[in-house]
């Protein structure tokens, strides 16, 4: 039996709850949960058979050995904060931050404690993502010559949630910028983007959209082609696909990808795509906690990702490519 590992999660929405079940299905984890809504929190422990903390910050005085941040964007900086005070391993969903400054003095604060932060970017568990690294890693795709990187919603997030999502570069397309980045090898070092909100149009005000594309510039000269949507009528569809002077390699591209003609149901949402990935990277957390190994994403790569995000933003605002090098400190 393995030694039992005291957790702690907050925020006890759709993901949360997600993976509080995923790491009660682990072998020695016992979990307690909080959330802001302390109401839901004892409804949502009451379901699972488990302790609820009023607050997050009773949650964590009462002794946890890590902790797990579900929240919604906004409470991400913060709850990492107070990880970061008590000296226990955090894993953080993504983004971790909206901006430089604010990811920048997490990553100090963190490494000022000698803490273990892992990001929950789950595509790096996946098996598809895993083997297009590992060609791309072992020289059997050759030299990358181009990529092709999408991400499409089934349906768009509530309108609250979007109206403070950071916008789909930082909300979505964050996953596909840390993908090509896990894949590849390489940094990358410039972003020409464009959108349009067509089926939303009042995401405007925020200077989002939804519907978008990018061409990235990778280091070593490969190009990357971006799509994607916060809506897709057939169901979810992510994918990754590397072409390099050897070999083509596509990770999502099976019988339930949604697309016309494919024979299998499509898949639904994130976790019915992802789930195996999701468990897996609970799993190497808990792993890290146990062992004091390293964190399998770290907040560094969270700050790359974030990065090309900015850029993204930038170019998408001012119409117009932006090279990462040259851009400022915050973006």
């Amino acid at each position: 039996m393995a030694t039992r590992l005291a957790l702690g999660l907050v925020g006890v929405g759709r993901i949360g709850v997600l993976h509080a079940r995923t790491l009660l299905a682990l072998e020695g984890v016992s979990l307690t949960v909080a959330d802001a809504d302390s109401g839901r929190a004892r409804k949502v422990a009451a379901e699972l058979g488990i302790e609820a903390a009023e607050t997050p910050e009773e949650l964590v005085a009462a002794g946890v050995d890590g902790l797990v941040i579900t929240t919604a964007t906004a409470g991400h900086a913060p709850l990492l904060r107070l990880g970061v005070g008590a000296t226990v391993p955090v894993f953080c969903e993504k983004p971790v931050a909206l901006d430089l400054p604010t990811m920048d003095a997490l990553v100090a604060a963190a490494d000022s404690a000698g803490i273990l932060v892992q990001v929950g970017f789950q595509r790096r568990f996946d098996a598809g993502y895993r083997t297009l690294r590992d060609a791309v890693a072992n020289g059997s795709v050759g030299r990358i010559l181009a990529m092709r990187a999408a991400t499409h919603d089934p349906y768009p997030p509530a309108a609250e949630y979007l109206a403070a999502s950071g916008g789909i570069f930082r909300d979505l397309h964050i996953h596909d910028f840390d993908a090509i980045r896990f894949v590849s090898g390489d940094e990358i070092v410039e972003v020409y983007a464009d959108g349009s909100a067509l089926e939303t149009p009042w995401l405007e005000q925020y200077g989002d959209v939804d519907v978008a594309a990018a061409v990235l510039r990778l280091a070593g000269g490969g190009l990357v082609i971006l799509s994607g949507t916060r809506h897709d009528p057939l169901g979810y569809d992510v994918r990754l696909e590397v072409f390099g002077t050897k070999d083509s390699l596509v990770a999502g591209l099976d019988e339930r990808t949604p697309l016309a003609g494919r024979p299998g149901p499509a898949y639904r949402d994130f976790w019915d795509r992802f789930q195996p990935a999701y468990r897996a990277e609970l799993e190497a957390f808990v792993t890290s906690v146990r062992t004091g190994g390293k964190s399998a994403c770290s907040l560094a790569e969270a700050r790359s990702a974030l990065r090309v995000a900015l850029a993204a933003d930038r170019s998408l605002a001012e119409h117009r490519p932006v090279a990462l090098a040259k851009a400022p400190p915050n973006g």
